[in-house]
């Protein structure tokens, strides 16, 4: 029998973002959208357009997604406006999106006490609001805010609200859990009821984690009859987060009755990827993961000596549920490095590295990602640095410069105006064929920028290749542990994202006591990984 289809629908960077303490840049959601696009996700809510001016650039440049649906987020209507004449809809309304999901009202309670509008008004501006997104040709999603409350409050208005979008032209009427305090059982009766009633709804679930049950509601919500699920990558989400679809997609794809009944856009190899993301997301975010996270988190397959580790030697299935490959996971045992090793093989087939298992430079390069991150080192938001660490164990990347020296000067002083400005200049000694260049770069915007402008000014026969070369971004985190940790002498990792003139994106890592010297490993290996990747020779 054909399993049917369940759709993901990621709001990391919308309800994500309402995390206290996440801050996204533009940059940052143009990483995640296509990672996120990359694992196999169905629909992308990129933000809010005109909510604020980090959205709105965001949606002025959306970014190029080869499956997933790009989606804007509003509310229906103003009360009292017409959709026309709402200047915070028309913003999403001329979104260069191919779906809208829009937030509307289904609890009395609030229509009465928030709204302060009579109910046939809020039913009524669903339904213009529905139709407004439809006549331009974009799938309307409805988001039943405070569905659960509102059901068990006053079922008959719920539904009402949800035949009122469904009759105006929503493709999905996503069931709300707003306040997260909804029980599994509860869910799985009221979706059951809803599903009953109205046969011809197509279904989703947004659930809260207040009670930590999110994921266990949304998979209540998907037995009852919902066959859309949105979610957020590590959980993150206003007050105690939204379900975790770093759980939820293994959940669906791994186990049963999920797994033989169901299927989703991303396939096994796409999996693989998950473990991946989850990082990416927790390194520009500046934090450490989870680590006892479920499926993705460091620890989730880590096994002491005794009796687990001897018993997981001998099967692997008398301590694990599922084997950590599958997600991209890898088993930590201190008797064995075998999972790392096919793990560190697997990261190397997917930067297009094929090498023998046997090749004794594989044990090598092992030893090295492992000094490296204990060090401090996290390649799993620097895929271009992993790259180049590779390439250069084996043997494959050129010398293509050398830096002999260089200093950073930072001066605070007053101008011919009297104004009081600071200026750092940038002193970097490069050696390029065997002869000594002397940059020198000078910025305003502080020491690392002035660093970045000398190490490029020139560099030879390679400068052509450096024209349309940028940074990005740049962010600086203090580890919290480590072998250096003495004080203000603790370690600091600096990752920097770069981009080329079409639009291609890589991210490299230093680490270091002195945020500089870090600073300088991860722009070095920024122009590295473009010149081998331009295919410049030495």
């Amino acid at each position: 029998m054909s399993r049917e289809r369940l759709y993901l629908f990621d709001t990391t960077l919308r309800d994500g973002a309402q995390t206290q303490g996440v801050d996204f840049s533009v940059e940052d959601k143009h990483q995640i959208a296509a990672a996120l696009d990359l694992l196999g996700i169905d629909y992308i809510e990129g933000g809010w357009p005109g909510a604020n001016p980090t959205d709105t650039a965001f949606f002025n440049d959306p970014p190029k997604l080869k499956q997933a649906r790009f989606t804007a987020f509003g509310m229906t209507k103003r009360a009292g406006r017409s959709a026309a004449n709402d200047p915070g809809l028309s913003a999403v309304l001329d979104a260069k999106t191919a779906a809208t999901c829009l937030v509307g009202k289904t609890w009395d309670f609030h229509v009465d006490i928030a709204l302060e509008i009579p109910r046939e008004e809020n039913l009524d501006g669903i339904s213009e609001t529905i139709a407004a997104v439809k006549a331009k040709g974009r799938e309307p999603l409805f988001d039943a805010e405070h569905f659960f409350d509102g059901y068990k409050a006053n079922a008959g208005y719920a539904l009402a609200c949800l035949k009122a979008a469904h009759d105006a032209g929503a493709e999905w009427l996503v069931l709300c859990d707003t306040n997260g305090g909804t029980m599994p059982e509860d869910v799985y009766r009221i979706v059951s009821e809803v599903k009953a009633k109205h046969p011809g709804f197509r279904l989703g679930i947004h659930a809260h984690n207040d009670t930590e049950q999110a994921v266990a509601v949304s998979l209540a919500a998907v037995r009852a009859g919902a066959r859309q699920i949105q979610g957020t990558l590590n959980g993150l989400g206003e007050r105690c987060g939204n379900a975790n679809l770093c759980a939820l997609i293994p959940n669906l794809m791994l186990k049963e009755p999920y797994a033989s009944t169901f299927e989703t856009g991303i396939c096994p190899e796409q999996l693989k990827q998950l473990v991946h993301v989850s990082r990416l997301l927790d390194e520009i975010l500046n934090r450490a993961p989870n680590k006892h996270a479920a499926y993705v988190g460091p620890s989730a397959f880590a096994h002491k000596g005794g009796l687990h580790s001897s018993a997981v030697q001998k099967d692997p299935r008398t301590y694990e549920h599922v084997p950590p490959e599958t997600v991209g996971n890898a088993r930590r045992i201190l008797v064995s490095d075998q999972a790392g090793r096919s793990n560190l093989l697997a990261r190397l087939s997917d930067v297009g590295i094929d090498v023998d298992a046997k090749d004794p430079r594989i044990a090598t390069l092992l030893e090295q990602v492992k000094h490296n991150e204990y060090l401090g080192y996290a390649y799993d938001g620097a895929e271009a640095s992993f790259e180049l660490l590779a390439r250069r164990a084996l043997g494959q990347v050129p010398a293509y410069f050398d830096v002999s020296s260089f200093r950073v000067l930072v001066e605070r002083r007053h101008n011919a105006r009297g104004e009081l400005l600071t200026v750092s200049e940038a002193v970097v000694k490069i050696k390029v064929d065997g002869e000594t260049l002397m940059n020198v770069g000078e910025s305003p915007n502080g020491p690392i920028d002035a660093l970045d402008a000398a190490l490029r000014r020139d560099l030879g026969k390679y400068s052509v290749f450096l024209e349309d070369l940028r940074l990005v971004d740049y962010k600086v985190r203090i580890l919290t542990s480590g072998p250096n940790e003495v004080g203000t002498g603790a370690v600091t990792r600096v990752l920097v994202e770069s981009a080329d003139g079409k639009g291609t994106r890589w991210s490299t890592v230093g680490v270091s006591p002195n945020i500089v010297d870090a600073s300088f490993e991860a722009l070095s290996d920024s122009i590295c990984y473009k010149l081998f990747r331009d295919g410049a020779r030495a």
